[in-house]
C-alpha cells in the first residue's frame, strides 16, 4: 500500500484564506448596516417583556426576543442597503457603503438577508414550546412590513415615521411574544419609540437635504428646508415624552425610578436639539449616534430596574 503524502503547508493557508476572507465580509456587512444601532430599539424590547412577565421570563423565551431583534433589524438593513444601492451611489455621504464601492456583492446581501429571514422565521416558531402561536401567525407579515422601509422614501415624506412605526414594533412584539395578546403598556412604548425614531431620523436626514433635491427622494428637509425640519423633529420628540410620561403612568410596575430616567432623557433630547442648528450639521453623529443609544440604555435599564424594585 503506498502511502501519499499530503502537503499541509499548500492546504491550510487556502483554507484560511477562503475563512479570513469571509470573516472580512462578514466584518464588513456588520459595520454596512451598523449592527451596533440594534441598541436603540432592544433595551425598549426588553423592558417590554420584562413588563409582560412582570419580571424574568423564562431564559429560552428571552433568547428567542434577541435573536428575533438581531435578525428582524439585519433583514430590515440589508434590504436597505440593497434598495437603495443606487441612490447611496449618488449620494457623497454614502457612496461608499460597501455595495456601491463594491467592497460586497448583492448576491452577499442577499444571502445575508435570505439567511436572517429563515432565522428569525425560526426563532419566531420556537415559541410554540411555550404554547404561544402569534410570533410564528405574524413573522411574514412583520417581515414584510420591515422590508417596506426603503420604498417609503421613493414616494412619502412620511418615510421617517413609518421607520419609527418598524422600530416601534420591537416592544409590542415582545408583549405579544411573552403574553399572546396585547395590552396598553406595549401600545404606549411602541408609539413613543415611533416618534423618538422618527424624530432622530428627521435630524439625520438633514445631512442629505441636497442630496435628496437631486435625486428626487422624499424627505421632511427636502420638502419643508433644514430649519423647518429640525423644528417639526422638535415637536415629534415632545410627542415621544410625552409618550414615554404616559407609559409611566399607566403600567403599575414603574414608579419612580422610571420616571428618574424619562427626566433625563428628555434633558438628552433637549441637548440632542441645541447641538445641531440649520447652519451647523457638524454634530449630528454626536446627536444621532451617542445620545439616542444613551438614551436607550438609560431608559431600558432603569424601566427593568423598576420592575424589581419593591
Amino acid at each position: 500500500m503506498t502511502d501519499y503524502p499530503t502537503n499541509s503547508a499548500s492546504v491550510t493557508p487556502d483554507i484560511r484564506g477562503e475563512s479570513g476572507a469571509f470573516s472580512a465580509k462578514l466584518a464588513a456587512f456588520a459595520a454596512d448596516i451598523k449592527i451596533s444601532h440594534t441598541i436603540f430599539a432592544l433595551p425598549f424590547a426588553l423592558l417590554s417583556t420584562v413588563l409582560a412577565a412582570r419580571g424574568l421570563p423564562h431564559p429560552g423565551q428571552l433568547l428567542l426576543i434577541v435573536a428575533c431583534m438581531v435578525t428582524a433589524r439585519t433583514v430590515a438593513m440589508a434590504a436597505n442597503r440593497l434598495l437603495d444601492a443606487r441612490l447611496d451611489a449618488m449620494n457623497p455621504r454614502t457612496r461608499s457603503r460597501a455595495i456601491p464601492s463594491g467592497r460586497l456583492s448583492r448576491s452577499f446581501y442577499v444571502a445575508a438577508l435570505a439567511g436572517c429571514g429563515i432565522t428569525f422565521a425560526a426563532a419566531c416558531a420556537g415559541f410554540l414550546l411555550f404554547d404561544n402561536r402569534w410570533p410564528l401567525l405574524l413573522c411574514i407579515p412583520v417581515l414584510l412590513f420591515l422590508l417596506a422601509y426603503p420604498l417609503l422614501k421613493r414616494f412619502t415624506r412620511l418615510c421617517h415615521y413609518y421607520l419609527g412605526a418598524a422600530l416601534g414594533l420591537a416592544p409590542v412584539c415582545a408583549w405579544i411574544a411573552i403574553k399572546g395578546s396585547l395590552a396598553i403598556e406595549p401600545v404606549i412604548m411602541g408609539g413613543a419609540v415611533l416618534l423618538w425614531t422618527a424624530g432622530f431620523d428627521i435630524i439625520y436626514a438633514c445631512q442629505d437635504y441636497a442630496s435628496d433635491l437631486q435625486t428626487g427622494t422624499f424627505s421632511i428637509p427636502a420638502r419643508l428646508g433644514i430649519g423647518p425640519a429640525l423644528l417639526v423633529a422638535r415637536l415629534t420628540h415632545a410627542g415621544s415624552a410625552g409618550l414615554l410620561l404616559a407609559l409611566g403612568w399607566s403600567s403599575p410596575a414603574l414608579s419612580h425610578v422610571y420616571f428618574i430616567g424619562v427626566g433625563i432623557a428628555i434633558a438628552l433630547l433637549i441637548v440632542e436639539h441645541a447641538l445641531v442648528r440649520p447652519h451647523d450639521l457638524s454634530k449630528v453623529g454626536l446627536a444621532f449616534f451617542t445620545i439616542n443609544g444613551v438614551i436607550s440604555l438609560l431608559l431600558g435599564v432603569l424601566g427593568i430596574a423598576d420592575v424589581f424594585i419593591p
